[in-house]
Formats: C-alpha cells, sequence, structure tokens
C-alpha cells in the first residue's frame, strides 16, 4: 500500500480543514452523533465478530464491548464537542513592544494528527471529533482487535463528511496489520504528532520507534491513600467507585495505600469490594486485618509484583503505611503518575499530599473514575496524557492545537 498517498491526502485535507467554517465543523460532527444512533444495529454486528474473536477472559473485552448505551453516549460526547467554542484563533496573549509593534500569540492546529490505539471503537469517534472541532486532520491506526467495529464506524464518519461537502481525506482509518503501525511513526513531513492510547507496551512501542513527535497517553497505575484522619463512609464510596467503576479503564482504582492506624476499619472499607467479587492482594499487615472478615477466596497475600501492576481487573493490591510519608514514597514508587487520590478530613494532610504528589490529577476525597474528558467538561478526550510537555491530564480541544505569533506593525525594521 502507498502510504505516502494517504499521509498526503489527509494533509492537503488538513490545510483545508484549518480554513473551513467552525459552524460547518460542528455540523458534520452532530451528523455523525446521528448516524451512530440510527446505525446501532450494524455497530453491534460489527462488534459482535470482534468479541467473538477475542479470548472469553481478556481483560481487553470491556474495553471492545459495544452496548446500545455506550453507543448512545458516544453520540451523545461528540454532540457536546460540537457545541463547545472552537480554540482556533484564539488570542492567549498581545502585548505591544516599545517600537510599536504589536505581538499576538494565537492558538491554530496542528494540522495532522495521528493516533495509535488499542480495543477501544470509542476512541475513533472521540478522535474525530475533536480533531475536526479543532481544524485537525487525522489519521488512526486502531487495534487489530477493534477491527470491524472500527470500520463499521470510520464509514459512519466519512458519511457525516460528506454531508457536509468536507474532504473525507480528513479522517483516515489505517488497515489493520503492522506495516500500517511503521508507516505512520515515519510519515515525516505528512504528520505532526502521534498520539499512543492504550497500555504500557503500545506507548513505549511508540515512543522508542516514532520519527515524529509523541505526546504520550499514560498507562494508568492509580492508588488511593486512606489517611489516619478519612472518614470511613466517604472512603468505602471513593474506593469501591474507583475500583469497581469499570475494571478495564486506565483510571480505575489498582493500589489501596492505608494507615497502620486505621487497619481496624480495613474490612469494612473493603466490604463493598467483596460484593463486587474483587480479588484483594494484601501485603502483611492488611491480610491479618482482613483474614475471617474478608470472603477467603478473594483474600490472597500481596507479593511485590502486584505493586505497580496496572490489574484492568476486578483486582485490588492493599500497602499498609504508617505516616504520609511512607504513603507518598510508595506511590512515588510505583505510580505512573496519571491519578493519585487521598480520603482524608485533615485539610493540612490533604494539602501536602495534593502538593507532594507528582500525577496529572490529584484528588482529595473524590473517586479518581472522574480522570476523564467527558467529566472534566471538555467533551470527550484524546486521552490521559502523563508526560508534563504540551499537555497533561485528560486532553481535549485546546490540547489539539499548538500556536503561532502573529507580529503587525508600521514599517518598523530592526537596526542592531
Amino acid at each position: 500500500m502507498e502510504y505516502d498517498t494517504i499521509f498526503a491526502a489527509a494533509r492537503r485535507a488538513g490545510t483545508e480543514l484549518a480554513r473551513t467554517d467552525t459552524q460547518r465543523l460542528g455540523r458534520a460532527i452532530v451528523r455523525a452523533a446521528a448516524l451512530l444512533r440510527e446505525n446501532t444495529g450494524k455497530l453491534l454486528s460489527a462488534n459482535a465478530l470482534d468479541l467473538e474473536a477475542m479470548a472469553a477472559d481478556s481483560p481487553m473485552r470491556d474495553r471492545l464491548r459495544l452496548t446500545p448505551e455506550r453507543i448512545a453516549s458516544i453520540a451523545s460526547d461528540m454532540e457536546s464537542v460540537a457545541g463547545l467554542p472552537s480554540p482556533q484563533g484564539e488570542t492567549l496573549a498581545q502585548w505591544t513592544r516599545p517600537n510599536g509593534m504589536t505581538l499576538r500569540k494565537v492558538r491554530v492546529p496542528f494540522g495532522v494528527v495521528g493516533m495509535v490505539c488499542e480495543a477501544r471503537p470509542n476512541v475513533t469517534a472521540d478522535i474525530f471529533s475533536l480533531c475536526l472541532k479543532t481544524g485537525n486532520a487525522c489519521v488512526l491506526k486502531g487495534g487489530s482487535d477493534a477491527r470491524h467495529s472500527n470500520e463499521a464506524i470510520a464509514a459512519l464518519l466519512r458519511k457525516a463528511l460528506l454531508s457536509e461537502g468536507i474532504d473525507q481525506a480528513a479522517f483516515t482509518l489505517l488497515p489493520a496489520g503492522h506495516d500500517a503501525v511503521a508507516a505512520l511513526l515515519n510519515a515525516v513531513g505528512y504528520v505532526d504528532v502521534v498520539i499512543p492510547r492504550g497500555g504500557s507496551g503500545l506507548i513505549r512501542f511508540v515512543r522508542e520507534n516514532a520519527r515524529i513527535p509523541v505526546i504520550e497517553t499514560g498507562a494508568g497505575i492509580v492508588h488511593t491513600y486512606f489517611d489516619l484522619d478519612g472518614d470511613l463512609a466517604k472512603g468505602r464510596a471513593v474506593v469501591c467507585n474507583a475500583k469497581t467503576r469499570r475494571v478495564s479503564v486506565c483510571n480505575a482504582l489498582d493500589c489501596l495505600v492505608v494507615h497502620r492506624g486505621r487497619l481496624e476499619d480495613l474490612a469494612a472499607l473493603c466490604d463493598p469490594l467483596a460484593a463486587a467479587r474483587v480479588t484483594v492482594y494484601a501485603d502483611a499487615e492488611a491480610y491479618a486485618a482482613l483474614e475471617g472478615r474478608y470472603p477467603a477466596c478473594l483474600l490472597r497475600p500481596a507479593s511485590e509484583e502486584h505493586f505497580g501492576t496496572e490489574f484492568l481487573d476486578y483486582k485490588l493490591a492493599v500497602r499498609t503505611v504508617g505516616s504520609l510519608d511512607e504513603a507518598l514514597a510508595h506511590i512515588a514508587r510505583y505510580s505512573s503518575r496519571h491519578s493519585e487520590a487521598i480520603v482524608t478530613e485533615n485539610e493540612r494532610t490533604a494539602d501536602q499530599f495534593t502538593q507532594r504528589v507528582d500525577a496529572a490529577c490529584v484528588y482529595v476525597n473524590v473517586s479518581t473514575a472522574f480522570t476523564d474528558g467527558g467529566q472534566f467538561g471538555f467533551g470527550a478526550e484524546v486521552g490521559i496524557s502523563t508526560q508534563k510537555l504540551h499537555a497533561r491530564g485528560p486532553m481535549g480541544l485546546p490540547e489539539l492545537t499548538t500556536y503561532k505569533y502573529v507580529i503587525t506593525g508600521d514599517g518598523q525594521v530592526r537596526e542592531s
């Protein structure tokens, strides 16, 4: 396949999108959302083919699965994006120099955004709407596990572009296969940035093999620290929601860190997890506190491998600590710098935690399940960036732009 031809077409489409009326772009997104709803049956049939080919015990099944409710939610997120103001052309700063020339720092699209993702068909619709709204063309390499689902969604997205007379090369779904990934990561001069969305292995592969700039969206190894001054009722709700709402997502809880002074409350804290059949891997002190008070079939001794693991399953590690400092040291050692939380009624402890934890999102008495572009008011998200350059945390519309300086004057020349 001649990938350069595909990428060149995306580049041309991106150039045209940057000067396309944003209302027209919004209409195409709304039309795409409507098409997803109207074709729910077709999307479910395509998704069933992907699910049939995936192992029944794969932790990726939940990410892959589409339901009528999930399709409706995807469409709703797209409509939310369409209704948000476009950041294109926004003046970020403006000032005038002593010689009279005026400088403006203005948001502009990247041009062409590449994305490599695993079995996440919702990402196909999310990246389409976010890129289109910001005037970027998009080239997506979806996971082969989601091939039928992605192809069915992409066909509807292209139909929506056609309805508004927008070049269909504005959204390109690359074919399944490793050669497509290699071509995208080497698309120098065509693709401005590539964003991996998936597990740590995928992210590492993209980072190590790309010849174009990469924005990392990191795997989530997520902790919640239940402090000496934590409220038990709040802790039960926060821990259970963070762990069990959806176990396959990157903001799901992986490790509960509990203060030694609250071990008597550990069984009560974990009680809602038992109802959800969560297997707990507890260190020696936590195991002793849970033994006989948590279902024996769900309680296991923790080993070192359980700390620093993104489970993507109904599994949770528990670590006992004696102080905030010890909790912070444990988190610093094992965190992926995605989302971290504390449950405490002590304002000073909360302030110390938020100041010292190195993570994109830090929560106080709130479930980490809220690390999500939609929950942050962004409509949808490109992913959760765990790096510190350009973007950090949920990436919405502004994060799909860069900027340029526009300088105006009245004939000024530089003399020295």
